[in-house]
């Protein structure tokens, strides 16, 4: 055997993070926080249980660095959202573009967060308090959006921001749902235009 044989042999292989987070993503996204078993995560990413402490720390640290490469990517839609015009644009971009990626099957249906939501054991509570922030910041952001339209005339004094924005995440979490349970594209849009023959006008 060659000195670069030995060498070959003897070299770790290369753990490429990045492509394991992606994997993990994926993993919390179909089977939410507490559906992703240890043994399913080490499995798909290829390696054992010491390497993805020392890579991610325990699996609620690698549970929130999945959330937040899935806060700025696959759901990046959400900020393009609320930079639309007014606020009926705002609602519009939120729910048509949440019908189109909710039922992508290019990627596990319906929402992560959704999903990661689904936990019910002691020690999910670090993770559900998490997922609490992601989504009160959501509304926050959507609320503060419509505080402005407000401000500029856009929407009547009688419309409530945080109201309207509850609104919308709570419609944007229930066709979630249907999503992971069956319903088309198609049929979520008839929701989306349903939702919007209520909006101010």
């Amino acid at each position: 055997m060659t000195t670069d044989m030995k060498k070959s042999r003897g070299r770790p292989r290369v753990f490429d993070v990045d492509e394991a987070l992606e994997k993990a993503l994926r993993i919390f996204w179909a089977r939410g926080y507490e559906g992703a078993s240890l043994a399913e995560l080490t499995e798909t990413l290829g390696i054992n249980k010491p390497s993805l402490y020392a890579a991610f720390g325990n699996k609620e640290e690698l549970f929130e660095k999945a959330l937040i490469r899935y806060a700025s990517g696959p759901v990046a839609f959400v900020s393009d959202a609320v930079k639309e015009p007014t606020a009926r644009n705002v609602a519009e971009a939120v729910l048509y573009k949440a019908a189109e990626f909710l039922t992508d099957p290019s990627h596990p249906l319906g929402c992560m967060i959704v999903q990661g939501a689904l936990s019910s054991g002691e020690s999910a509570e670090l993770v559900r308090n998490i997922l609490i922030k992601y989504r009160s910041s959501y509304e926050n952001l959507l609320a503060e959006r419509f505080k402005k339209a407000k401000n500029d005339g856009d929407l009547s004094n009688d419309d409530n921001p945080k109201d309207l924005a509850k609104y919308l995440a709570t419609l944007h979490q229930g066709m979630s749902v249907q999503a992971t349970s069956g319903a088309t594209k198609d049929e979520l849009l008839k929701i989306a235009d349903l939702a919007l023959k209520v909006w101010p006008k």
